[in-house]
């Protein structure tokens, strides 16, 4: 995938509302195999779509791309050997020492791309009209659905849903709400029908540790108040909730169902980023898992290429007393 490809590749991941990171070749030096401007996306799972580099520079710029997606701040990268560069390195630039057999180095500028909250708004009603208002303000995703028209699929582990349907069938909206496993659920009602509800569902065999999760009345308690200052107290706690990191980051992803939080990472947490181990022959950083290992002593061996592999194959304890020298 190259060109139009990846830029097809951010609408779609933009859409869906997924971390990702995009890496861009801004300098090379000859025989690097990359060329100024080649791109890649680099998702939240590892996955690298896109040319930035052969496998020497695959490894460091897949992980160094999820640094980038927790942290949400960009970095650019300096991928080569110490040698080749000495004091000339500018401030801000991070060096990744990799030893490729074409002696090439890459200048690579990795950036966050991250989603803004998505805000689900269940409700047809001033108040309702007003919080989708300010949260278009703030630069929220923000859906506004009618009760009969919302389904748990409308949102995801990151998604914020306030239901405000003002008695109108709001057992069942709240029910199928809760089966999305929203970051944040909220209930717009007085207490005491929040008690009746939840108590509803309780009866109906709605899991407790969903409805746990409910926030009964949502907002910021501003005491009597008109129907668009309760907009307004609800977006309050929300941003306050952000802000404290009660809620999770647009990197980090919560299980969409029970039976996914059970499960393990997929519809959770973004997969664990490739392991890197260091080639015992070259030094070069490589990823665990992405060539076949030489196993030697109980340990397994990984290698940037095939000549390193061979070198070592002959003479491992050459290589392997050097390392414990080091």
């Amino acid at each position: 995938m190259e060109g139009l490809g990846v830029l097809e590749e951010m609408g779609e991941l933009t859409r869906r509302g997924e971390p990702f990171a995009l890496a861009t070749v801004v300098w090379r030096q000859s025989p690097s195999s990359s060329q100024p401007g080649a791109r890649a996306i680099i998702t939240a799972g590892g996955e690298l779509h896109g040319w930035i580099g052969g496998a020497c520079a695959e490894p460091v710029v897949i992980s160094e791309a999820q640094h980038v997606m927790e942290e949400g701040t960009a970095r650019l990268l300096l991928l080569g050997t110490p040698e080749q560069f000495g004091a000339a390195v500018p401030d801000g630039m991070t060096v990744i020492p990799i030893s490729c057999q074409s002696e090439g180095a890459l200048e690579v500028y990795i950036e966050p791309v991250l989603p803004v909250p998505h805000l689900v708004i269940v409700g047809d009603s001033p108040m309702t009209r007003t919080l989708a208002s300010l949260a278009g303000a703030l630069g929220w995703r923000t859906d506004l659905i009618r009760g009969p028209d919302f389904t748990s699929e409308a949102a995801d582990g990151r998604s914020m849903i306030v239901v405000a349907t003002q008695g109108h069938d709001d057992e069942d909206v709240l029910e199928r709400a809760a089966a999305a496993w929203p970051a944040y659920l909220g209930l717009v009602g007085s207490r005491r029908r929040g008690a009746t509800v939840l108590g509803y569902l309780a009866d109906r065999g709605v899991p407790r540790d969903q409805l746990d999760r409910v926030r009964v009345p949502a907002g910021l308690d501003l005491g009597p108040t008109t129907h668009q200052e309760i907009a307004v107290a609800v977006l309050a706690e929300l941003v306050q909730l952000r802000a404290s990191g009660a809620l999770p980051g647009p990197y980090e992803r919560r299980p969409a169902t029970e039976s996914a939080r059970q499960a393990g990472p997929e519809g959770g947490r973004p997969a664990a980023r490739p392991a890197l181990v260091t080639d015992p022959v070259c030094g070069m950083a490589v990823s665990a898992g992405s060539s076949r290992p030489v196993p030697y002593e109980g340990t397994d061996y990984y290698f940037c290429c095939a000549g390193c592999r061979q070198a070592f194959e002959q003479d491992p304890d050459a290589y392997l007393k050097r390392e414990t020298r080091c």
